[in-house]
Parts: C-alpha cells; structure tokens; sequence
C-alpha cells in the first residue's frame, strides 16, 4: 500500500529562498567569492563557494549579522527569464555558473533570480515573495566543510557552508537540542569508546579496523544469519573477490556501474582488467549455471557472507554507515514467475524476523524504488519489461500490505527493489536490506531450466539481503542500544570483579563454570579499588558484573549488577547461570 510523503513544501521554499540571502551574505562580504550551488536540505540550506580565503566558524556569526541586516531590509525576489546566450554574459566571470549554463538547451528558457538590486543567481525557483517572509525563521551557519566541485574529486575544492532554517527560533532550539542528544548516541563516539573499531589515516577512508569486541559483535550475527538461512533452505557459496572485466560486461555492471568499483588494471595497456567485486549477484550465477537445471530444481536459494567494494566519495563516507570494504549478508534466488510471489513474501518475513530480533523493526521504514523513465541509459530492458516488472512488484507489496513510499530513479539498473531504510541518529535515512527482482539478467548470463512442457525458460532473479552490511547494521545497533547490546550481542556478556587478592582463586572458579556454559566472561585480577573496576566496567557497557567477596567466598555464592540499576545479592552460581543462558537463547532484547 503506498504511503504518500508529506513535504512542507512552503518550509522547502523558505529553505532555498535562505541559501539565496546566505550566499548574498558571503558575497558582501568577500566580494571574490564565486558561487556554484545551494540547495534547500532537511535541516536548511547549503552554498558552496569558491573563495580565496578558508571560512571558519570564527567567520559565522558576521556571515549571520549580515544576513540579518537582508532579511531585516525585506528584500524582494524578483523571477526574470533570459536566453541561454544574456545568462552566459550575465555570469561571464563565474566559471561554474557559466559551466552549468553550457549544458542547457539553448531553445529553453533560463530562470534568474535578484534579491534587491545588487544580488542575481541561477536558479530555478521557487521562492518566497520578499525576506519579510523570512523574518520569524530560526536559523544559523554551523559548518563548514571541503566540497568537489559537482562532487567529482578531480574537480576544485570548494568550500560548502551549511546552515540551519526552521519555521522559528523554537524549533531550530529543539533541533538543536536533538542534535546534541544525538551526538551522545553517535556510533562513531561510542563505537571508539568501547573498542569496537578505529580508522586510521594512512589505511585509507571509508576502511575501518574492527576491533576484537566489534568483530565479536558482527560474528554472532553472522553466525546467527547463516544458521538461520540454512533452516529455510538456503545453501551457503564462496565465491571469489575479483573477475576479470568480462564477467562484469556480461552483467552490465561495467557500463552501468563502473565508476563504483575498483578496477585493476588499465584496459588501454592491460591484456586483462580485473575488478574487486561490488556484489555476488554474477559470481552466484555461475553455481546456477554449473549444470542443467529443470523446473523441479527450482526454487533455488544460494547465499553468502559477501565480502564487497564499492568506490564511494570521500564526502559520502560516514563511520561504519558507508563505508569502501563491507561485508552483507548477499542472497539470490532463482524461481518461476508462479513461485515469485510466496518466495518474496518469504525473503521479506525473513528480513523482518532480523528486524525483530535485532530490535530495529520500530525503526524500519519501506521504499518501493523504481525505474526514471526520463533518464533511460541508467537502466537495460525496455519500457515494457519495466512496466511488468514493478506492476509485479506492486501487486506483491500490496497483496502482503506493506505500507511503501516510491523512490522514483533508486532502482538498481536491472530492476526494481523493496529498500528497507532506517535513518541514523541524525536523521539520515540509508538503506539497511534490499529485496529486488529482476527479470532481466538470467537471460543475459544464458541460464534457464526445463519447464514441464519441455520448454526452455529464463528463471526470475531475486536479489536479497536478509540482515544487510554488517558494518551498518553495527552502528545501527550501537546507536540504537547507546554501546549497551542485548545479551545475546554483547562481546563480554560478564565481567567477574574480585574485591581483594583473597578472593581470586574464587572468582577464577566462577570464571571457569560460566565459560564451560559458554558464555563470554572475563576476570579483571587488577590490584585496584572495587569502585574503580566498578565504574570502568560500567562505562564499557558489559550487561552482568558479578562481586565477589569474603562473603560470596563463604557462601559459595555470587552478588551481580546489572544493567539497569538492578542488584541482587548471595544468588546461586547454578541460578544465575540459568537465567542467562535463557537470556542469551531466547535473545531477549
């Protein structure tokens, strides 16, 4: 069923008329500043701007006076169109502007925008009718960051200046404030705090480091992922991390995805290009194409822990969230059209159990993402055999009653795909599990079965992830869960403190049955306080901390803390093991 997205269109408006008063702000100010672009966003408005000098934020708050002082003016917007040929020599000495404007038709008709009577840009418009309009908008500049030009990094280095642009002066103080909850909850702070991955400069962006603790983390999932997919029939491959660039243009990856990937070698020298692969989809394939297939082999379900590349911009990459070198949870399955239906709706229960269990279902929304029929050449198949795909599509989603928006042009090249999107701490939407069909490629790569009446057909492909990149579900969950995971996802579920050397040996005891269990305890045998190891132990998250003293030693009992300021004191070792291990198998979140 879809859902329609409610836009506060005038807000928009307001937004992008804000980065016009932004930019005239800069230009007043640094009067060799060359604009380029400003977009309204989420949150307000970008410019990016050429100039000579670095802004910092010691330069926000006059950029900000300034634009109080236009606001303050009323200032008019006034719409005017030219020809292709008065818009070059309007903006003859803005290398950017006059770069855009080449592009266009010189038949079309180009719309500029003043504010006042000494401020023009490019622009398509809307906007307000005058800054009056803009008067009550709570807004500030608040970063300033490096911007390739149209974000190619061959390009110049500019400088993108963000800022703020709410309704009024409340909600900015309450995104503000939202904003430094948030910050709290960062996996990228927290995610280092606890140990669970770093980056480092000279490794490169976009290639963590996972640390013993994370990489605990995302081994529990996989294993979990891989034992679950086996019990609904799917059988595990490996295949390897590069092919040569053939492969690939079979696919059409290499025309239609190459700038994504990175390729090894150079097609003008080299004999044979290789490529790291940016998904399994064609290696899969090639287990399909092994031998003949009939009717009666279908459905097919091969998966794989995959371990992908993708060349992302430098200014794309967020901590664990997009990131170069990943590893997803990659699954194809190979069917009829009369199996496509209730393979589907399995591949999504699957997803959604993930969901569940990992505690981000709440937090999950869906994309049915579909083909721009305006922009043809990012796509193969013809107009039909998208028409057919995406009413099949449709037709599934609404039969299951998923609750969708449409994301016209976020369709894989090949087909259209259910994307199923949480948004991070800040806000960000980004996709965590895809589910697509495609009807197009298993004809490309020559693979087909036996139909009963003795027929040959081309199967029908869907592409799944059931619990998506590792690394990003990751930080989804550190962000979700503040560091402090369920039981079952925690990487030291146990921390057992002696309060004194006399106690050692028995707490070592303790140590020795919990692991027996196999439950993942540690002992901290330091020469410390009590209260120290408490709090460090604390602040590392670690869901049990067991106290052993002269009292616990007499007894043969333990004391524990756990999460969530509960305390219980002289319980059995044999009682408290039970209960976690009911914890850890139940994954009780």
């Amino acid at each position: 069923m879809e859902k329609k997205i409610e836009n506060d269109e005038k807000l928009h408006i307001m937004r992008h008329s804000l980065a016009h008063v932004l930019a005239k702000a800069i230009v007043s100010l640094y009067p060799d500043a060359k604009l380029t672009i400003g977009p309204a966003i989420d949150d307000g408005c970008y410019y990016d701007i050429d100039l000579l000098a670095p802004l910092s934020p010691d330069n926000f708050s006059a950029i900000e006076k300034k634009m109080d002082e236009i606001i303050r003016k009323g200032e008019a917007f006034t719409r005017k169109e030219v020809t292709k040929a008065e818009a070059l020599k309007l903006f003859k000495n803005n290398p950017y502007k006059c770069e855009l404007i080449s592009e266009l038709d010189p038949k079309e008709k180009i719309t500029i925008y003043s504010l006042g009577d000494d401020f023009v840009d490019l622009c398509r418009g809307p906007h307000v009718e005058s800054t009056r309009s803009l008067q009550n908008m709570g807004y500030k500049i608040h970063a300033v960051n490096g911007a390739y030009w149209r974000g190619n990094e061959k390009n110049k280095m500019l400088q993108r200046i963000y800022c703020y642009g709410f309704k009024d002066k409340k909600a900015l103080n309450s995104y503000i404030n939202m904003l430094e909850e948030a910050k709290k909850r960062d996996h990228n702070k927290i995610g280092r705090e606890l140990e669970l991955f770093t980056t480092v400069d000279y490794i490169g962006q976009g290639l963590p480091i996972l640390l013993p603790r994370g990489a605990k983390v995302i081994q529990l999932m996989q294993r979990f992922v891989e034992d679950e997919e086996a019990k609904r029939g799917w059988q595990i491959t490996k295949t390897p991390y590069m092919a040569k660039s053939d492969l690939y243009k079979i696919s059409g990856h290499w025309d239609h995805y190459k700038d994504g990937m990175f390729v090894l070698g150079d097609e003008n020298k080299d004999k044979e290009v290789y490529a790291l692969r940016p998904m399994t989809c064609p290696f899969q394939y090639q287990a399909y194409l092994n031998k003949a297939r009939s009717y009666k082999d279908l459905p097919l379900r091969y998966d794989e822990t995959s371990t992908l590349f993708r060349n992302e911009a430098s200014g794309e990459m967020h901590g664990l969230i997009r990131i170069r070198q990943f590893t997803l949870s990659e699954g194809h399955l190979m069917c009829t059209p009369e199996q496509l239906e209730s393979e589907f709706k399995s591949c999504l229960e699957l997803a959604i159990f993930m969901l569940k269990t990992l505690g981000l279902e709440e937090d999950a929304s869906y994309r049915f993402s579909q083909w721009d029929p305006n922009n043809r050449e990012k796509y193969i198949g013809t107009p039909e055999q998208w028409d057919e795909a995406q009413s099949t599509m449709k037709k599934i989603l609404d039969d299951l009653n998923v609750e969708y928006v449409v994301g016209v042009g976020e369709a894989a090249f090949y087909g259209p795909k259910l994307d199923i999107q949480i948004k991070n701490v800040y806000g960000k939407e980004d996709t965590l599990i895809t589910i697509q069909i495609d009807q197009m490629l298993a004809a490309k790569f020559g693979m087909e079965y036996t139909d009963k009446d003795g027929s040959k057909k081309n199967p029908i492909i869907i592409h799944r992830s059931s619990i998506g990149c590792y690394e990003r579900t990751l930080a989804y969950l550190i962000e979700k869960y503040a560091g402090a995971f369920p039981l079952w996802l925690a990487p030291e579920q146990v921390k057992i403190l002696p309060i004194t050397d006399r106690n050692l040996n028995y707490a070592k005891k303790i140590l020795e049955k919990l692991e027996e269990k196999g439950l993942r305890a540690t002992l901290d045998d330091r020469n410390e306080k009590i209260g120290y190891k408490i709090r460090e132990a604390h602040n590392m998250k670690i869901p049990y901390l067991v106290i052993v003293g002269d009292e616990e030693q007499k007894t043969k009992t333990i004391s524990f803390r756990g999460r969530g300021n509960e305390s219980v004191n002289g319980i059995k070792l044999k009682d408290f093991v039970e209960r976690l291990i009911f914890e850890d198998k139940t994954k009780k979140i």
